[in-house]
C-alpha cells in the first residue's frame, strides 16, 4: 500500500492506515450502549435479521465457527441456542469483547465461546481450521475488505461456509429520501441521547452509503478465492445477507 493511500471514514477521506485506529475508537464509545442502540435503530428488525442469519446457516454440533467482529455475542449466542458446537469469537474493539463475556457469564454460555481479540485482516487463526466464519455488520468498517475475505477464505476448510449480514442499498425505489432523512437525522440524534455519541452514529450511517452495494460486494467475495456466491435482501434491500463456500 503507498505511504499516501487513503480509504472512506464514512463520507470522509482519512490515510489509509489510520482508519483501524479510528474505528476502534468508535465501537470503544459505544460498546457499552451498542446493543439498545441496535434496538432502537432497527426498531429490532435486527433481531429477525440474525435469526434468518443463523436459519441459513443450519448450525450443528460438530461446527465450529468463527465468528468475525462479533464483540457482544448476538450472533455466537443465536449459534449455540440453534444448535451449534464450538464458536470462536473475533473483534478488534475490547470493550466489545468485555461486553461479550459479560453477556456469556450471564447466560452461564463461558465455556462454549472462545473470545479472541484480532484484526479480521490479519486473523491469528490456522489454515483451514474451521467450518463457518460468520460477520455481521463488521466488514464494511475493516480497512482492507479483499484481504479480509481472503483471510476468511484461508481459516475455511475445504466445503467450509462463509456468511455475512451486512447493510446493503434499497431495492426498492421510492424510499430513498426517507431512508436517507432516517440514517442522517434520527440515528445520529439517537446516538446522541442514548449513547452520548452523536459523531459514532453519523459515522456508522455514512459507513453504510460507502459500502459496495450487492453484486460488487458478491464480486468481491468470488474474487477472494470463494464460490457459489449467492445473496438474499432483507427489508427491501436495507441489509443482505451473502453467502459462499470454500470449495
Amino acid at each position: 500500500m503507498s505511504p499516501t493511500a487513503s480509504t472512506d471514514f464514512g463520507f470522509e477521506s482519512v490515510p489509509w492506515e489510520e482508519k483501524t485506529a479510528r474505528v476502534r475508537g468508535v465501537f470503544d464509545s459505544v460498546a457499552g450502549r451498542y446493543d439498545v442502540m441496535n434496538d432502537l435503530m432497527s426498531g429490532g428488525l435486527h433481531r429477525l435479521w440474525k435469526a434468518a442469519f443463523i436459519t441459513w446457516l443450519r448450525p450443528r454440533a460438530d461446527m465450529h465457527l468463527l465468528d468475525l467482529a462479533g464483540g457482544t455475542g448476538d450472533v455466537a449466542f443465536r449459534f449455540l441456542a440453534g444448535g451449534g458446537g464450538r464458536v470462536t469469537v473475533t473483534d478488534i474493539n475490547q470493550e466489545m469483547l468485555l461486553v461479550g463475556t459479560s453477556r456469556a457469564r450471564g447466560k452461564q454460555l463461558s465455556g462454549d465461546i472462545e473470545w479472541l481479540c484480532a484484526n479480521g485482516e490479519c486473523l491469528p487463526v490456522p489454515d483451514a481450521s474451521v467450518d463457518a466464519v460468520t460477520c455481521a455488520f463488521g466488514i464494511r468498517n475493516m480497512t482492507d475488505k479483499p484481504r479480509a475475505l481472503a483471510e476468511m477464505c484461508r481459516v475455511l476448510r475445504p466445503g467450509g461456509r462463509f456468511l455475512c449480514l451486512e447493510f446493503s442499498r434499497l431495492a426498492l425505489p421510492g424510499l430513498e429520501g426517507l431512508y436517507d432523512k432516517y440514517s442522517f437525522q434520527v440515528v445520529p440524534r439517537l446516538g446522541r441521547v442514548v449513547a452520548d455519541d452523536e459523531a459514532s452514529y453519523r459515522y456508522l450511517a455514512e459507513s453504510i452509503r460507502t459500502f459496495p452495494d450487492q453484486e460488487s460486494y458478491a464480486c468481491m467475495i468470488s474474487e477472494a478465492g470463494l464460490s457459489n456466491v449467492s445473496y438474499r435482501n432483507l427489508a427491501g434491500g436495507i441489509a443482505a445477507m451473502h453467502s459462499a463456500w470454500r470449495i
